[in-house]
């Protein structure tokens, strides 16, 4: 699973913007650690893993990469928890669980 970095100078978190705030420039979202809003987050099973790399493609949030292993995997900084990938993974690597605190 992807292990969250610590929070370096200068990076920020969707807790940081003032309120009412808006993301007005298409990609700039990706300068804020969204992951923490979600309620669940996904778990593989690499073992059924075929490497068709679904789960990148159809993630709306563009957070899923190939780790060093070559299994795909979602930066947890980034994953809201949609579950899309759970749903597209043809083979049921993917699954959700309850997000704990």
């Amino acid at each position: 699973m992807a292990k969250r970095k610590p929070k370096s100078e200068g990076e920020m978190t969707w807790r940081d913007l003032e309120i009412g705030a808006i993301v007005t420039e298409p990609g700039n979202a990706s300068r804020y650690k969204t992951g923490d809003w979600r309620s669940q987050r996904p778990t593989y099973d690499f073992k059924k893993c075929i490497k068709c790399a679904l789960c990148q493609i159809f993630c709306p949030e563009g957070c899923i990469f190939q780790n060093d292993e070559g299994n795909f995997e979602a930066d947890m900084y980034y994953c809201k928890g949609c579950g899309i990938c759970a749903r597209e993974c043809p083979t049921g690597v993917i699954t959700m669980v309850e997000e704990e605190e």
